[in-house]
């Protein structure tokens, strides 16, 4: 465990970087790459540890993957060719690669066990599990499947209609890559739409996919072709200096290259809801993902209220919008975010926990958070929790707070982000 000192921002943030790839669109790259026929490259990869336990997940399985910094290289001749796992698979920390590559296992004629850390054991998997079964999977573990370590004897699979209980990209996901090596058509329907680079890449890799409103209809059986991908830039890392150079007096920061998916873009609509002065300038599109720049200035910011159907698409960064919500005038109330409590930590107390160690008010809700504004921050002490974006909102707060900050267990930003401290001092040198 490593424990960094921390201290405020001595000046302004300026300059321009780019944030490291997507992290859902790298788990997916390999995901695919690794069930399509043929050669693909995935430029941008994110080399985060998730990301990396999903690579070491399909090496497993016997597929032939190379990398070379932020490029990787996958040669496999689809399922077919998958070899059964000697040893036990070690998921990490990754829930993504938990939970989608059940998805895979399910289908696959192996025995196949898989395990994860401590925090990962403790995640719901049962969201996932129970769905696979009535497809027919055969999955055992603890307390009846919910929680890893799992079994999984691989089935021939029969298709499913399911409407998803829960607010998840994960889920959908998972059952999607088990309906395309299934027998049949599998539907499945949200509450809410969420992310969608699934059905995008899809759709890249050859597959057809129906998307009509909340429901993805895939039909079973498909051969994927191998196909090049570039990641875009992760927005849920980009938020963190979205929000830093909102809260640091005479800040423009410019990231380039993030990824603009609608489903991925409620921090953006909440910015501008908050007054934040953000300027958007989209430029390409990369196998139906929007791509563009994103520059920002300090100035003042409103509370606001943050719920319904945008819950999805800034699930990931609620905490960074938590720690702006303090610095906001007036008050501001998150909802409609139990999730929140499932992730790497629960984030709902461990938001809460963290600000109040920062001197913030602030009242937890079952479901979310009500924030004081305008509210003067101090130099404190606090744990990362393991989960990466607490560890990056405690770096952006100790900008802004008076004296100094201490991250304890600093090393959980690998999960997501390698180089976020090196963009920082970036930014904090790149004045002019």
């Amino acid at each position: 465990m490593t424990n960094i000192k921390l201290q405020p921002a001595a000046k302004k943030l300026t300059g321009t970087i780019t944030v490291p790839g997507d992290k859902s669109i790298s788990h997916r790259s390999i995901i695919f790459g690794a069930l399509a026929k043929g050669r693909t490259t995935v430029r941008h990869f994110l080399d985060g540890e998730d990301c990396l336990r999903t690579i070491d997940a399909f090496r497993a399985l016997g597929v032939t993957i190379e990398q070379e910094g932020h490029t990787v290289t996958i040669i496999s001749d689809g399922k077919d060719s998958f070899k059964e796992p000697t040893m036990p698979i070690n998921f990490g920390n990754s829930g993504t690669t938990a939970r989608l590559l059940l998805g895979v296992f399910a289908a696959l004629p192996f025995h196949i066990t898989a395990y994860g850390d401590e925090s990962l054991t403790k995640r719901p998997m049962d969201r996932v599990v129970l769905p696979l079964r009535q497809m027919g999977a055969k999955i055992n573990g603890r307390a009846e499947g919910k929680y890893l370590p799992l079994a999984v004897d691989g089935q021939k699979l029969s298709n499913l209609t399911y409407h998803t209980p829960v607010k998840s990209a994960q889920v959908k996901s998972a059952l999607l890559l088990a309906g395309l090596l299934a027998e049949g058509e599998t539907k499945i329907s949200e509450v809410v739409k969420t992310r969608d680079h699934t059905e995008q890449m899809l759709t890249s890799f050859g597959a057809q996919v129906d998307v009509s409103g909340t429901t993805v209809t895939i039909v079973g059986g498909q051969t994927l072709q191998a196909a090049d991908v570039y990641v875009p830039g992760d927005i849920s890392s980009a938020a963190f200096f979205l929000v830093a150079a909102c809260l640091v007096p005479g800040s423009h920061v410019t990231l380039k290259n993030v990824g603009l998916n609608p489903t991925r873009t409620g921090i953006l609509d909440v910015m501008q809801s908050m007054d934040a002065a953000i300027e958007i300038r989209e430029h390409q599109t990369e196998a139906g993902e929007k791509i563009g720049d994103i520059t920002v200035r300090y100035g003042p910011l409103k509370g606001t209220e943050i719920g319904g159907g945008v819950i999805p698409r800034l699930i990931d960064e609620l905490p960074i919008l938590a720690l702006l919500a303090t610095q906001a005038e007036g008050e501001t109330i998150i909802k409609d975010a139990e999730e929140l409590r499932y992730k790497e930590s629960d984030r709902i107390e461990a938001i809460a926990s963290t600000l109040r160690s920062f001197g913030a008010e602030l009242d937890t809700t079952p479901d979310g958070l009500v924030i004081k504004g305008n509210q003067t921050l101090q130099g404190t002490e606090a744990d990362s929790f393991g989960d990466h974006r607490i560890g990056m909102m405690i770096s952006i707060a100790s900008l802004i707070a008076d004296g100094e900050t201490i991250l304890k267990n600093a090393d959980s930003i690998n999960i997501s982000y390698p180089g976020f401290f090196n963009d920082l001092k970036v930014l904090q040198t790149d004045n002019v």
